[in-house]
């Protein structure tokens, strides 16, 4: 079983290097699962959540907390 974060993660790696799915490093689950989460996350619009969400939130928590530490 392999966690959101470590599946992100793949998604992530392939979308910063632009690599084919089958090119992800074997540190990462199998490029088959993180294909397909992608293409699920995608549809039910998930990974846009996160793309809009995400920065607002560290945004509120470094303000939160002056001395930079999260």
């Amino acid at each position: 079983m392999w966690t959101k974060r470590q599946l992100l993660n793949g998604i992530f790696y392939q979308l910063k290097n632009g690599c084919n799915w089958r090119d992800l490093p074997r540190y990462l689950p199998p490029y088959s699962t993180v294909f397909w989460h992608y293409q699920n996350w995608c549809e039910d619009g998930s990974l846009e959540r996160i793309e809009t969400q995400l920065p607002s939130k560290l945004r509120e928590q470094v303000k939160k907390n002056r001395s930079g530490r999260l």
